[in-house]
């Protein structure tokens, strides 16, 4: 039988992010390039470093970050719930693009720009200082560390139906490399008895 697009199943992939964390937006574009090269059924669900970290003791300046991406979550959990998850995709790599690729840690400038770019409506940008929609937010992290099994941090994606903290990557993989290294991760993914791998991360690069 010719393997092609068409005669392969689509591999369900969803990736949980945080918009403020460089290394989620890291695997989420990796992903992207795989969605681009093969079958994959790719989607994208909020979790919330804010509330993993809320009640840790952490270095300052992690606090502050952590303080900080309230904002970008909250925002993303008010458009899901008033135009549904599939808008998920094209805010957060408006959000990405500016607050990682660009540069720009300014989400006063980022977040109203962000929604204009993915047709959403500006008032949505509010939600960034209330409280209104942090309930729904602390659903949605509980969900994905329910999926997981335990906490985790970003970026957190699930495979084959089994979800795992990873892999986080320094660079964002492309062609072939993207695809050999989800293949890997399947691999990994699908080995009960797996566990755990770690080395040094380097510095990133976000093009």
């Amino acid at each position: 039988m010719e393997d092609n697009l068409a005669s392969r199943q689509a591999v369900q992939v969803v990736c949980y992010f945080d918009a403020s964390c460089p290394f989620a937006w890291i695997t989420s574009r990796w992903l992207l390039e795989v969605e681009r090269l093969r079958p994959v059924d790719l989607s994208f669900r909020i979790m919330s470093l804010s509330v993993l970290n809320e009640h840790r003791e952490i270095e300052p300046w992690y606090r502050e970050f952590n303080d900080r991406a309230w904002g970008p979550a909250r925002v993303c959990t008010a458009a899901e719930i008033g135009h549904g998850a599939a808008v998920l995709r094209d805010l957060y790599t408006a959000l990405g693009t500016r607050i990682h690729a660009q540069g720009n840690k300014d989400f006063d400038t980022v977040i109203p720009e962000a929604l204009e770019e993915s047709g959403l409506p500006a008032s949505l940008a509010e939600a960034a200082r209330s409280e209104e929609f942090d309930t729904a937010l602390r659903a949605r992290h509980k969900a994905a560390q329910d999926a997981m099994g335990e906490e985790g941090g970003t970026p957190l994606i699930t495979l084959d139906g089994a979800t795992f903290f990873g892999p986080v990557l320094n660079a964002i993989p492309k062609g072939e490399q993207a695809v050999r290294l989800f293949e890997a991760v399947r691999t990994l993914a699908g080995t009960g008895p797996f566990a755990e791998m770690k080395r040094a991360r380097g510095a990133l690069d976000f093009s």
